[in-house]
């Protein structure tokens, strides 16, 4: 009998941990402020704290329950999302970020072995509307809605 059970399950909680150490500690410097005025240590701190508890209980749960074994399956998945982001990257800037969202989306959906076109679109739609309103209307941020021959 192995001292982890569910090897996956462990090794995320580690990669969680990491994550969060790495968070809290290039945030150690920034001020923290207050939950009423935050200030730029707040948000990265709190995160990483969360991440460390959700790794830290990942892991000791992989230790009792059983679980599934870590499997390296085709590269195809991570590609296909990297290079959607990439792509958004490259596009945003001069398409704007509705139809770099929507690109985004309908690209990186591509990777799911249960890839359906109808329901990529629907979700890029639904994903473009809920960023147009959270980051132009809500946060009022300065950036390219549309393409820049539309402007």
């Amino acid at each position: 009998m192995t001292f982890v059970r569910s090897p996956k399950d462990f090794w995320a909680g580690i990669l969680f941990i990491a994550f969060g150490v790495a968070a809290v500690t290039i945030a150690y410097n920034y001020p923290l402020g207050t939950a009423g005025r935050m200030g730029p240590g707040y948000f990265p701190r709190g995160l990483g704290f969360i991440m460390i508890g959700l790794g830290s209980i990942l892991s000791l749960r992989a230790l009792k329950l059983a679980g599934g074994k870590i499997q390296f399956g085709s590269f195809k998945p991570l590609l296909i999302v990297l290079g959607s982001v990439l792509i958004f990257a490259v596009a945003a800037p001069t398409l704007g970020v509705i139809i770099a969202t929507i690109l985004l989306i309908t690209i990186s959906s591509t990777a799911a072995y249960d890839y359906r076109w109808k329901e990529s679109i629907i979700a890029a739609l639904a994903i473009a509307t809920f960023t147009y309103a959270a980051f132009i209307w809500g946060l009022s941020l300065q950036l390219p809605v549309w393409p820049t021959f539309f402007r």
